[in-house]
């Protein structure tokens, strides 16, 4: 078959008010069992006025959430699925994707220098919008001023060779200074100025420069699921959605497009409140990466055309990132495993109030450490030393 004969590809928020504390100080994701077993009633980005939960407690160590929701489907997808783009309609997909201008600084003196030959970074994001209609992907807003903040924040680093992947999250809720706008939580340098200010908050919490960027919004997950024919979860335990008026039953369920987004959406009534949440995001999106790569979907043209059409239609890259480009990154990721991919969280040291707003405090001297091994290149001497964790969405 050739590529002529598959078909076509078918058809925020004010600045941060108070939340509920966050907790537990962590640093890698131990290893897991791989799966989506056990998500207890799990859950939603910020619905409510202070992007928090209402009420929830401070969880255990062991409940601190590694890899946060956008590393299933951007970086997961991205391998499986756009290497699709070498063989099967290349054009139609990369017109699908969202360019988003002037979304990286421009080159100045206060940007860190180039990175080590070779090596590459991108900040990934996922947006917390509630638009009806998707904010990333071909003609999407991916920014309103004072109307979006990022739910996910996480940096990728590519070593020269690509034989191993580095995800680094950074809590939402890190107290860090944002250029022009003094110290606030990092998720409001979005809010604040889009996608350029982040970048800028970035290199100057980590002075790592930042290559690339993509975004994708949650809702994208419905038609990625729906394309998929929809996507099994294992909920621990029975919990009521009060501001859905969802009861999500304890067992094994199969969602659709529509209630797979109320699924990731929910963060009331969660024994954990937005602890949960994220992690019952990132449990959903392991889940929807494996079937992507397990049920027929990378072997089969017509899901696998279903499905690029869905996700490309789904995310948005800086304007340097062409189809070429894409077609070179799926290329050089080609043989990675999932065992080749480390996830790890900034490193903090707690969380504390600032005026009536609950924040997560960064430990400078341990993240310092983290930052300088991304620059140098030596993610490996650094996993080594400090560990690392390679669980895509099994949760406690």
């Amino acid at each position: 078959m050739t590529p002529s004969d598959l078909p076509g590809p078918s058809a925020p928020r004010p600045p941060d008010a108070p939340v509920p504390p966050h907790g537990g100080p962590g640093v890698t994701a131990p290893a897991a069992p791989s799966g989506i077993g056990g998500l207890p009633g799990l859950g939603d980005g910020p619905d409510g006025p202070d992007g928090g939960s209402p009420g929830h407690r401070k969880p255990r160590k062991r409940r601190w959430p590694r890899v946060l929701i956008a590393v299933g489907v951007f970086f997961a997808l991205v391998v499986a699925g756009l290497g699709g783009l070498v063989w099967q309609r290349q054009s139609s997909y990369n017109g699908n994707i969202g360019r988003i201008k002037d979304a990286l600084p421009e080159d100045g003196a206060r940007r860190p220098g180039p990175n080590v030959a070779g090596t590459e970074n991108w900040l990934l994001v996922g947006s917390d919008s509630r638009a009806e209609a998707a904010t990333t992907g071909d003609g999407g807003n991916v920014w309103k001023p004072g109307q979006q903040r990022t739910d996910t924040i996480m940096m990728l680093h590519l070593p020269a060779d690509r034989s191993k992947a580095y995800v680094v999250s950074f809590p939402r809720d890190s107290w860090v200074e944002i250029p022009g706008y003094g110290n606030q939580k990092i998720n409001a340098a979005f809010s604040f100025g889009g996608p350029r200010l982040l970048i800028k908050t970035m290199e100057n919490l980590t002075g790592v420069r930042i290559d690339h960027y993509g975004a994708i919004d949650f809702e994208g997950f419905k038609s990625m699921t729906d394309a998929l024919g929809g996507v099994t979860v294992d909920i621990k335990q029975s919990v009521y959605d009060p501001a859905r008026k969802v009861n999500w039953q304890a067992g094994r369920q199969k969602l659709d497009g529509e209630k797979a987004l109320l699924f990731v959406r929910q963060r009331y009534n969660l024994p954990n409140g937005d602890f949960d949440r994220i992690r019952r995001q990132q449990a959903f999106l392991s889940a929807l990466a494996k079937q992507a790569a397990a049920g027929g979907t990378l072997t089969n043209p017509l899901k696998l055309d279903r499905f690029l059409s869905a996700f490309t239609k789904s995310i948005s890259v800086d304007e340097s990132v062409s189809g070429g480009k894409l077609r070179s990154l799926a290329l050089s990721l080609r043989h990675l495993r999932a065992s080749d991919v480390t996830f790890m969280t900034t490193p903090f040291r707690g969380t504390g109030m600032r005026g009536k707003q609950s924040v997560v405090l960064l430990d400078a001297a341990k993240s310092k450490a983290l930052f300088d091994a991304v620059k140098t290149a030596e993610m490996p001497e650094y996993v080594r030393q400090h560990g690392g964790g390679n669980n895509l969405g099994t949760v406690s």
